[in-house]
């Protein structure tokens, strides 16, 4: 396979699954602003998604006094053309990288992705209003779900289908790590509200943002605890959107590339994250410090992308952006 067309393959799914994030991120927060009433601020409550995103200088560049609002971050992370992270950015290229590969993926996968731009680009002719948002984002993440579900369905399994399953995991699993750490660092604006309805209402709107709120529950029945949540969210093998689950699918995804030679930079980033999972466990990582892991494992999962594009995409042409 040309390094280009896998180039493609793999930054398509990137970007897909960080337009479904987004979306979650957004929707929930929207939502979330009904039950916490006046317990946190306007702009407390939408600048954790800034960092998420590490959107902050691109913010700053639309918005140069800094003032953060709720109609402000919708429309930067819905439809600002200049934030390179917004939805209609990231459903922009992740469309135009299909458009490359359309011979490499089903007829239905590009019918799929090629009807949401047409319905995201009408949506989006005017300003997303809030009342509104919700039944856009949950479109947005349904309409996401059904391509992934025909990738599944009707992709052959192969080469393509290893690259496609290894952007979608590894943007998945940086995500992830990105709303816990965010969560427990920076949402939460007191520690006195440790154990308050407003820690509650945090920690359920993080479960939900991964859709894993239902999940926590059936396998949990003792409430909420902040180290449970990290316990599950970091290292449970039966919830697919857990670190442990998505490092172990990107693993399976490098070894159905090739990636077998003790040579190959991608698959000893992976090996070793693998590693940190089998002598670690959730009360370990909660006392000894959440920030410090999810920080580690944020940045290993950025090695691991500069490894992949160093063995399989360098010196060729960058994804569309």
């Amino acid at each position: 396979m040309l390094s280009r067309i896998a180039n493609c393959l793999y930054w398509m799914s990137r970007y897909l699954e960080r337009m479904d994030n987004t979306a979650r991120l957004i929707e929930i927060n929207v939502l979330h602003l009904l039950e916490v009433e006046d317990s946190i601020s306007e702009a407390n409550q939408w600048k954790p998604l800034l960092e998420i995103s590490v959107s902050d200088q691109a913010y700053a560049a639309c918005h140069p006094t800094g003032e953060v609002t709720a109609k402000r971050l919708i429309h930067f992370m819905t439809q600002e053309k200049a934030n390179p992270g917004s939805i209609y950015h990231s459903l922009k290229s992740a469309r135009e990288n299909a458009r490359i590969v359309r011979d490499r993926i089903s007829k239905e996968m590009w019918e799929a992705i090629n009807e949401l731009w047409l319905q995201v680009e009408n949506q989006l002719q005017t300003p997303l209003v809030l009342e509104r948002s919700p039944a856009f984002y949950k479109m947005v993440r349904n309409e996401v779900a059904r391509f992934h579900g025909l990738a599944e369905s009707t992709m052959l399994r192969g080469k393509a289908f290893g690259f496609y399953e290894l952007g979608l995991y590894l943007e998945r699993a940086d995500m992830t790590a990105r709303i816990l750490d965010v969560k427990y660092h920076l949402i939460l604006p007191d520690l006195s509200l440790v154990g308050s309805p407003l820690d509650y209402y945090q920690w359920v709107a993080l479960l939900k943002s991964i859709s894993g709120l239902e999940a926590y529950r059936r396998k949990f029945h003792s409430g909420l605890r902040p180290a449970g949540v990290a316990n599950f969210v970091i290292f449970d093998r039966q919830f697919p959107r857990s670190l442990n689950y998505l490092v172990d699918a990107i693993y399976c995804a490098l070894k159905s590339l090739g990636s077998q030679s003790i040579r190959s930079h991608s698959l000893q980033e992976i090996s070793r994250l693998l590693e940190e999972f089998e002598h670690h466990d959730g009360e370990e990582v909660f006392s000894h410090g959440l920030h410090e892991f999810l920080k580690d494992f944020v940045a290993q999962t950025a090695r691991l992308n500069t490894a992949i594009h160093e063995e399989y995409f360098e010196l060729r042409m960058n994804p569309v952006s």
